[in-house]
């Protein structure tokens, strides 16, 4: 498997572990949004290594989005 395609796997396997914690809504969702930062990293090198830049930019909202669910549910 090349780095590419594990760093797609990691982002697509974080990014389900992220809604599946946000979805249970309980004391431990808040988690939900640090697996959103590695999805949103992985997600952010896939894109500049393809040169996919709708992509990168969608997933530099979203890393904004992951931070502020940080903030809100764990700090």
């Amino acid at each position: 498997m090349s780095l590419i395609n594990f760093i797609a796997w990691l982002g697509s396997l974080t990014g389900l572990l992220g809604s599946l914690l946000l979805a249970l809504n309980n004391a431990n969702s808040g988690w939900g949004f640090v697996a959103f930062l590695v999805s949103n990293a992985a997600w952010l090198f896939y894109s500049v290594q393809t040169k996919t830049w709708s992509m990168c930019i969608m997933q530099i909202g979203f890393t904004f989005t992951s931070i502020l669910g940080v903030y809100r549910w764990m700090l």
